[in-house]
């Protein structure tokens, strides 16, 4: 690399300069502080970790999202951790081993061999809350619920909850009589909605109820009044795929009760994270945004591997993302500039101003002051009455 190339850094691999790192930071702390008013513990999982515990149960999608180095001391795979949730799985099933529900909570960077999508970060800071031990849907609807209270923390409102259950998709898949490949390439024609899925059901399905199913599964999405159309056409589906529906029926009357005020969704043909996930997923989104606040669901038996199939359920946010989208109304407040001839003589002052949360930048003998650049928008003044703050010189 050229000397004059030293600075640049890799294709989605970002720095986070001020203000944006204290609007972050403040988040962050505000985030994890709200978590644990709910009950939820605060983790700090490793930055890198064994690849067999970091890939438990999140199938082949993480394995290519990782990046992967050798551990000089063993010998073994390592890899720079992609997603959180396993490692806190991890930290569920062998390092607390409690009997009971388990909540925890997270904030830390990732690291993706590429992009989940254009122009995202390689290296988002993922926040994030699981719990573990729970089976019942009264834990799918808490942390659907503490995702809801996430972002309103945050700024925003007008939320809307996009809600699946890939139960449905994993009830009609099983009673397929198709081979892996066959069964892949459904997979790709559903997850993206393609227009060739009619003609590719009636060449390869041979059940006709089965291929009828899986044709209209695409276009069952809509508001609350998707359930009634999926009922009615579900009618005769498998009772996997009915327990499915039943499960996501009952979800949807609780939110309509617990948060009256927020828009619903739902995608019965939604595919998003179906080798991970095993029941309820969601995701939300504001006008704002084109792209996802926030996704999760329940990821069942993920601590298999570790000894313990617990049930869990969870989500996580880019809180990057997030801060940018409501820095408007986070902004960052400017400081107090103290000339170097008062810094010694007025330490008492200085100290008042700082522990009352203001920030105080102290001058050196013969430094060129530059106001906007000390980001300070008001000056220390003695006067003969005692210190003042007095607003920053305008400059002509």
């Amino acid at each position: 690399m050229e000397s004059d190339d030293r600075w640049l850094l890799p294709d989605g691999i970002e720095e986070i300069l001020p203000d944006r790192a204290l609007r972050v930071e403040r988040l962050r702390r505000r985030l994890l502080d709200l978590y644990h008013t709910w009950g939820y513990d605060l983790v700090i999982p490793p930055l890198a970790e064994f690849t067999t515990a970091l890939f438990s149960g999140a199938g082949s999608d993480l394995d290519l999202m990782t990046f992967k180095i050798t551990d000089q001391l063993s010998g073994r795979m390592m890899g720079v951790r992609a997603d959180i949730t396993p490692q806190a799985a991890r930290i569920d099933a062998h390092s607390l081993r409690r009997e009971g529900p388990t909540r925890l909570c997270y904030a830390g960077q990732v690291l993706y061999t590429r992009p989940r999508n254009p122009l995202e970060s390689r290296c988002p800071i993922q926040l994030g809350a699981e719990l573990f031990g729970e089976a019942g849907l009264e834990a799918d609807l808490e942390v659907i619920a503490l995702l809801v209270e996430t972002l309103r923390q945050a700024g925003l409102d007008r939320i809307q909850l996009d809600l699946g259950h890939v139960g449905i998709y994993r009830g009609l898949e099983r009673e397929l009589d198709l081979d892996a490949d066959r069964k892949r390439e459904l997979f790709e024609l559903l997850q993206h909605k393609d227009a060739g899925l009619g003609s590719w059901v009636a060449r390869e399905v041979a059940d006709r109820r089965l291929a009828r199913l899986l044709g209209v599964l695409p276009d069952l999405c809509g508001g609350v009044d998707t359930l009634e159309r999926a009922r009615a056409v579900f009618a005769d589906a498998p009772a996997a795929v009915c327990d499915a529906l039943d499960q996501l029926r009952r979800v949807v009357e609780s939110l309509r009760r617990q948060l009256p005020d927020i828009e619903l969704f739902l995608d019965l043909g939604e595919l998003r994270g179906y080798h991970y996930h095993t029941g309820i997923v969601f995701a939300a989104y504001c006008p704002a945004s084109t792209a996802a606040l926030g996704h999760g669901g329940r990821y069942d038996r993920v601590g298999a591997e570790f000894g313990r199939a617990r049930p869990a359920t969870g989500f996580g946010i880019d809180l990057g993302f997030l801060c940018d989208l409501v820095a408007a109304a986070n902004p960052v407040g400017r400081g107090i500039f103290a000339p170097a001839d008062l810094v010694a003589c007025a330490g008492e002052e200085i100290a008042r101003l700082r522990a009352a949360g203001e920030r105080v930048v102290g001058g050196f003998p013969g430094q060129r002051v530059d106001l906007a650049e000390l980001g300070c928008d008001r000056v220390l003044a003695a006067t003969p009455a005692g210190y003042r703050i007095e607003p920053a010189p305008t400059e002509h």
